[in-house]
């Protein structure tokens, strides 16, 4: 399929209205990828333009039982007029005062609801080194509400809106209206919400996610290999001392079951910081914070890329991997089969969210602490111990496809055949 092309979406789901789609998507959202808990308040982020979606998902929040739910909007020409008019000294803030007031949301027990859709290419233009500096600004000013994310303290999940520029983006041959609704039929397709009953398909699509992960985390393999059918990957990615295997939902540390990430196809754990070798090719485009990073290559040299390539946005990929030390090695490292709905769409979304779910990846930065035993209880030197990263970034980018195969190794060397051809054995 073509880089725009998408699978039809079944008749009954296309006789609703648009009012009726989104209401279901509204409430997948909130039962299934926040399971949200009655009395909790609720703390939502999205583009303006995810105004009619953010609506639905407060009607289904208070519903639910919800105590309050506050959101915050982003809007791309204001920040483009930073960029544009900020004094230079605007590039190294963030607005700590929000951070701090989030992260004690959450320790106060609220849950997080990200929706995704601003313009992937909104920054592409822009300087790189003004780009780095906010971003690094913004990371270190939100790292306290992320630790308690990437401990899973709290239930917390992401979802898509269809926005006008970044539909223009995926589906560049159409007027912008085909291109929103065809945006829309393709996130609509991918978050399973076009069946006759989206929570019971995906009750199910967890539990054969959880069979998986089962197996994974069975194997107790040393290392995973991955290995291209073209020659441009061949990398061992050695895996955390006591690393554990997630995948679809899980419980939080509150005690809620809830789904991270809508769309999901992955099962994920923790590298190991040091032991990571070999040279890998990224199989699709980078998104990252408005800039495009296309082809990328890495060499990685016990745990650490000692090179860096890539045919656009060269400058922003060097800059984020110079963001701190943990920032040239790995948080995480994800299988995907190339048969999920999201690669089978032929969309490239140009978005980690959805594109995550197309491809096994790797992920720069931060280590999930709930990805090893009892990591979510340790401080960060007994994750560090482990093998854990740490850092004020993640980013996930994609290396799988149908030609990748990938081998799990043991502690005695031996492996066994886990994917070939981008499909589970």
């Amino acid at each position: 399929m073509s880089a725009t092309a998408v699978l039809p979406v079944p008749a009954t789901f296309a006789s609703l209205s648009f009012e009726e789609k989104l209401d279901r998507f509204a409430e997948v959202a909130v039962r299934v990828g926040l399971n949200l808990g009655k009395g909790q308040e609720l703390l939502i982020s999205a583009p303006l333009e995810a105004l009619p979606l953010v609506r639905r998902i407060t009607e289904h929040a208070y519903k639910a039982g919800a105590l309050l739910v506050t959101s915050f909007y982003s809007d791309d020409p204001s920040i483009l007029a930073r960029y544009k008019y900020a004094d230079d000294a605007s590039f190294d803030h963030a607005a700590q005062w929000m951070a701090d007031s989030m992260a004690a949301a959450f320790r106060s027990g609220a849950a997080r609801l990200a929706i995704a859709g601003a313009n992937p290419a909104l920054l592409a233009k822009q300087d790189p080194a003004k780009v780095s500096r906010a971003n690094i600004a913004a990371s270190k000013a939100g790292k306290p509400a992320m630790e308690l994310i990437t401990k899973h303290a709290i239930n917390w999940s992401i979802v898509a809106a269809a926005t006008p520029e970044w539909a223009k983006l995926v589906f560049p041959g159409e007027d912008v209206d085909t291109a929103v609704a065809k945006l829309w039929d393709a996130i609509f397709l991918a978050s399973r919400v076009t069946g006759e009953d989206p929570v019971a398909e995906w009750k199910q699509h967890g539990q054969n996610l959880k069979k998986r992960v089962d197996m994974l985390n069975a194997k107790r393999f040393h290392a995973l290999h991955f290995k291209s059918q073209d020659g441009t990957t061949d990398l061992t990615v050695g895996l955390a001392d006591d690393h554990l295997w997630a995948g679809g939902g899980g419980e939080a540390g509150n005690g809620i079951f809830c789904n991270p990430n809508i769309p999901t196809e992955e099962c994920f754990t923790t590298p190991h910081k040091d032991r990571v070798d070999g040279f890998v090719k990224a199989s699709k485009p980078l998104s990252h914070q408005g800039t495009l990073i296309e082809n990328i290559t890495c060499k990685f040299e016990g745990g650490k890329i000692v090179s860096a390539t890539a045919t656009a946005g060269e400058d922003v990929l060097n800059r984020l991997i110079s963001t701190d030390d943990g920032a040239r090695r790995l948080g995480e490292v994800a299988l995907v089969p190339h048969s999920s709905p999201i690669a089978q769409s032929g969309v490239l979304f140009w978005n980690t969210l959805f594109d995550e779910n197309a491809a096994s990846h790797i992920a720069l930065g931060q280590a999930y602490a709930t990805c090893l035993i009892g990591g979510e209880k340790m401080s960060q030197e007994e994750l560090t111990g482990l093998g854990a990263n740490s850092s004020l970034i993640h980013v996930d980018w994609m290396i799988g496809s149908g030609k990748m195969d990938v081998d799990g190794v043991s502690k005695d060397g031996t492996s066994e055949p886990l994917m070939r051809s981008g499909e589970w054995v």
